[in-house]
């Protein structure tokens, strides 16, 4: 039986968080009074319980809420835990969203031990359904009951970034992807810059394990055009029939179409399809695609075992 073993907030973020009895978990926000809750992925942040103490055994002299975790649990390896797994704790539900993070500025349990296990052993979930929780609370892994795929949705341009130019084409996707029933997890406008591509692709498909990721922009002749070799960096594998079906078919509106570089590839299992950047474009690129997608997901997800025509 697991159970809290800790619960931890902090009023400001960058410090280590202190311990309380109890505490309310409100719906899509996080922890009542703590730092990091908000409308966002990462809300709560989640420790075993077992980390912690395989730590200290190394001469750390640690306590609950150093490494920044809202909550310490014991008997779960979080990390071995798929995306979307949920808790249950009295009342409230926690759903997770992410393994692991990445480390921009050192914390200060790392400045002062030279080593923090948050990044690579910690978990974040969103408050599926609020409750008080307490410290030895039972904690029960429940079935999810959504089977929506999840999707993100990155648009690659300067302009846009910078808030000069409106992103339909982002829009238009968001809107075709909530029609045949995606969760939408991410919709972010980046600028046009190759290694930050490659690092979000990364974040969303190995911590996030999103389902699909779709671009668009930065598949033309341009100098600073590189989504396709910022997505073909990342792969594990290759799906070159998704862009060769696009290709094909959008040279029956403009011969043009011969001139996109995109690419389609599998991340692990994150399929990554990059489209053109105009909102014309994408229209008929989703049109061409969307209805096969959920299919290739599924299998990509065990989810479907047989691909041959009945």
């Amino acid at each position: 039986m697991s159970k809290i073993q800790g619960i931890c907030i902090s009023e400001k973020r960058g410090t280590e968080k202190h311990c309380v009895e109890e505490a309310m978990l409100i719906e899509d926000w996080g922890i009542e009074n703590d730092a990091h809750a908000g409308h966002w992925h990462r809300q709560v942040s989640l420790l075993s319980l077992e980390k912690i103490e395989e730590f200290r055994k190394k001469g750390a002299n640690v306590d609950f809420g150093a490494f920044g975790e809202n909550l310490i649990i014991d008997g779960f390896d979080f990390r071995n835990l798929p995306v979307m797994t949920r808790f249950q704790i009295g009342e409230a539900i926690l759903e997770m969203t992410q393994i692991g993070k990445e480390c921009h500025s050192h914390c200060q349990i790392y400045k002062r031990v030279g080593d923090c296990i948050m990044p690579r052993e910690g978990v974040f979930a969103r408050v599926i359904k609020g409750g008080k929780i307490k410290v030895n609370d039972e904690v029960q892994l429940i079935e999810n009951k959504s089977h929506l795929l999840t999707a993100a949705i990155l648009t690659m341009s300067d302009k846009g970034s910078q808030g000069l130019r409106e992103d339909t084409s982002g829009k238009t996707i968001l809107r075709i992807l909530k029609d045949h029933h995606y969760q939408v997890e991410e919709y972010m406008i980046l600028p046009d810059n190759q290694k930050l591509l490659e690092r979000t692709l990364k974040q969303l498909s190995d911590q996030r394990q999103i389902n699909l990721i779709i671009t668009t922009g930065g598949t033309g002749f341009s100098p600073r055009d590189f989504t396709p070799e910022a997505t073909l960096n990342v792969m594990t594998r290759n799906a070159p029939g998704i862009s060769e079906a696009i290709r094909y078919e959008s040279m029956k509106y403009t011969k043009r179409a011969m001139l996109s570089r995109g690419a389609s590839v599998i991340r692990n299992q994150t399929l990554i399809v990059n489209l053109p950047g105009s909102e014309k474009a994408v229209k008929e690129s989703m049109d061409i695609i969307i209805d096969t997608l959920e299919h290739g997901l599924k299998v990509l997800n065990d989810d479907v075992h047989e691909c041959g025509r009945q």
